[in-house]
């Protein structure tokens, strides 16, 4: 088991492959002046998780998708998205870095179909622009583990060329191009607490100061977060295949947790120790395997990480805050 404490900058496992081819939210953080257009923009971009994801029918209209009505948080574990000007005509190129890569790092990986390509492509094209750009991913948030890596890295992308490209559009036009790509990307590109709909792409934002986000604080929604993480990832066609089949669990926030439980058992194991540890919060993260735990303080963290760690019940242990959002710089 590998404890992750702090974000770091893997280098292992790197690809490469090319061809041819804002308005920043008051809730962002950012330390892009104005003024002459930049040459590089990076945004750190956190993962997501559901703290309820209620799921209701499938719809002919969305491709078979599920009605969703769920509650986003970000959460403090960054991929970085980096976004450089290349030569017009040169095309775009993508260089992806990380120590858990997972598929990505598959040779017979299609880039081409890498969430962050789409978005560039989507923006490009919505903008009348040549993607003749570089992107540079470094990958931190477990891929396929229920925590929306793929989603943060298509939001990340949209961020930097919004700045890179100096459109300046609002977030919602971004978040227009950013539902035609995937389900959580338009609340990635927030982050905080919001509200999801739709097939989750209706994106309403629970503000910092709201009573509403206040009660998710007072839940237990909030502060130091730990993230249960696995070596194995699940197919979320293949979770929600089996919600059809079984149904949610009783009293499950997460309607999807019951399935994912199903398939990959060790999740429920870490959500079970989590509690009996003190754990004010514990669930399987979207469609899992990962499990979230948030904990009260340090003492709380630490009894937790030596139940799992015991048990065996996660790979790997990372740390983080939430709720967390967005930081662009360059």
């Amino acid at each position: 088991m590998t404890d992750t404490l702090t974000p770091v900058r893997p280098r292992a496992d790197r690809h490469r492959t090319s061809a041819t081819a804002s308005h920043v939210p008051s809730n962002i953080p950012t330390d892009v002046p104005s003024g002459v257009p930049p040459l590089t923009v990076s945004v750190d971009v956190p993962a997501k998780t559901n703290l309820t994801l209620h799921v209701g029918a499938p719809h002919a209209e969305w491709g078979g998708r599920h009605e969703l009505d769920t509650i986003y948080c970000g959460v403090g574990v960054y991929d970085t998205v980096t976004v450089t000007r290349k030569e017009p005509g040169s095309g775009f190129s993508l260089d992806l870095a990380g120590e858990h890569l997972g598929d990505l790092a598959s040779t017979g990986s299609d880039m081409r179909r890498n969430h962050a390509v789409l978005a560039l492509f989507a923006l490009a094209e919505a903008c009348g622009r040549e993607p003749d750009v570089s992107l540079g991913i470094e990958k931190r948030i477990p891929v396929a583990a229920g925590l929306g890596g793929g989603s943060a890295d298509a939001a990340g992308a949209l961020l930097a060329l919004n700045e890179l490209w100096s459109l300046h559009w609002p977030i919602g036009r971004l978040r227009e191009i950013a539902a035609t790509l995937g389900a959580d990307m338009p609340f990635c590109l927030t982050g905080g607490y919001a509200r999801g709909t739709g097939f989750g792409e209706q994106i309403d934002d629970i503000p910092s100061d709201s009573p509403a986000a206040r009660q998710l604080r007072e839940r237990g929604f909030a502060g130091l977060t730990m993230i249960g993480a696995y070596a194995d990832a699940l197919s979320t066609p293949a979770v929600y295949a089996a919600f059809d089949r079984l149904g949610a669990g009783d009293g499950d926030d997460n309607h999807l947790q019951h399935a994912a439980i199903a398939l990959h058992p060790r999740s429920g194991d870490a959500i079970r120790e989590a509690v009996a540890a003190g754990a004010r919060q514990a669930f399987v993260s979207g469609s899992g395997p990962s499990v979230v735990a948030f904990v009260a303080d340090e003492r709380a963290a630490a009894d937790v990480r030596r139940a799992w760690t015991a048990s065996r019940a996660v790979d790997r242990i990372i740390m983080a805050q939430a709720p967390a959002v967005p930081r662009i710089r360059r």
